[in-house]
C-alpha cells in the first residue's frame, strides 16, 4: 500500500504546479499539530490518529520534496528582458614601464700619445777671453807718465786746465789733446806749452759737445826727455766749475814704438 501511496503522489506531484505559498503554510501547521498531539495524555487512544498524521506528513514532505525539487530544477526569471545589463568600463591594462634608453654615443679610437721628443743635450759654447775694457784712465804707460789738473790760478770766471807730461825717452811723434766738456760759457780764450811753439801745430774746435785743444808735433822734430806741460785757457759760466767730464790723452811714438797714456783732472789745489 505504500507503494500505491507513493506512486499515486509522485504522479500528483508531477501533474501539480505547486504553490509555494501553501506548501509552506501546510508544512508549518501539520508541525503545529503534531507538536500538540504529543502532548496528548493517553499514547494508546491516538496511535491510530497518529499514524495517519505520519501518513499525511510523509506524503506532504514527499510532495513537498518534489515541489522544491522542481522549483530547484526551475531557472529563476532573468533580469536581462526587463533592463538591459550595464557594461562595465573596460579598464585598458597598465602599461609597464620600460627602463629607459640610454643613448650609445660612439666612443672615438684613442690615439695614444707620440713620445715626448729626447730632450736635446745643450751645447754651451765655449766663451772665448773678454775683451779688456778700456781703463777710465792710465796715467803712466812705459817710459810715459802724465798728470792732469786745474790750474790753482782759475776763478770763478775764468779756468785753465793742464797736462803735465814726463818722458823717459826722446820722443820723435807726440799729439797732446785736451777736452774741456761744454758746462755753459766755456770759451776759448788761449793756449800754451813749455816746448817751443814753432815746433807744433796747434788746433781749438768745438766738438762732441766740448771744446777741443791739439797739439800736433810737427815732422822732423823732436821732444827731448824731461816734463812737459801743455794749457788751455776758457771762460765759463759764472761759479765753481766741475771738471769731472775733462779729460785728456797723449799719444807717442818712441824708438821702442808706440806708446798712449789719458785720463782726467782734479781739481785745484
Amino acid at each position: 500500500m505504500n507503494e500505491d501511496i507513493t506512486r499515486r503522489l509522485h504522479d500528483a506531484a508531477e501533474a501539480h504546479r505547486p504553490d509555494r505559498a501553501r506548501i509552506l503554510a501546510r508544512l508549518e501547521r501539520g508541525a503545529a499539530e503534531s507538536t500538540v498531539r504529543h502532548r496528548t495524555p493517553s499514547a494508546a487512544r491516538s496511535w491510530p490518529k497518529a499514524a495517519l498524521a505520519g501518513l499525511a506528513i510523509t506524503a506532504t514532505l514527499a510532495t513537498g520534496g518534489l515541489a522544491v525539487a522542481g522549483i530547484a530544477r526551475t531557472p529563476p526569471p532573468s533580469d536581462s528582458a526587463t533592463a538591459p545589463a550595464t557594461p562595465s568600463p573596460t579598464i585598458p591594462p597598465r602599461a609597464t614601464p620600460s627602463a629607459p634608453t640610454t643613448p650609445t654615443t660612439p666612443i672615438a679610437p684613442v690615439t695614444p700619445a707620440p713620445p715626448a721628443p729626447a730632450p736635446t743635450p745643450t751645447t754651451t759654447a765655449p766663451v772665448g777671453p773678454r775683451p779688456t775694457p778700456l781703463p777710465s784712465s792710465r796715467v803712466q804707460n812705459g817710459p810715459l807718465a802724465s798728470v792732469g789738473e786745474v790750474d790753482p790760478h782759475s776763478t770763478v770766471y775764468w779756468a785753465q786746465s793742464n797736462v803735465t807730461l814726463k818722458t823717459a825717452r826722446p820722443l820723435t811723434s807726440l799729439t797732446v789733446e785736451l777736452r774741456i766738456a761744454q758746462t755753459g760759457g766755456v770759451r776759448n780764450t788761449g793756449n800754451w806749452r813749455t816746448l817751443p811753439s814753432e815746433d807744433f801745430t796747434v788746433t781749438v774746435q768745438e766738438a762732441g759737445g766740448a771744446l777741443v785743444y791739439r797739439w800736433v808735433l810737427k815732422p822732423g822734430r823732436t821732444v827731448p826727455t824731461g816734463q812737459h806741460v801743455f794749457a788751455g785757457q776758457y771762460n765759463h759760466a759764472t761759479g765753481v766749475r766741475d771738471a769731472k767730464d775733462d779729460s785728456y790723452r797723449v799719444d807717442t811714438q818712441t824708438a821702442g814704438g808706440s806708446v798712449a797714456v789719458w785720463g782726467g783732472f782734479t781739481p785745484a789745489r
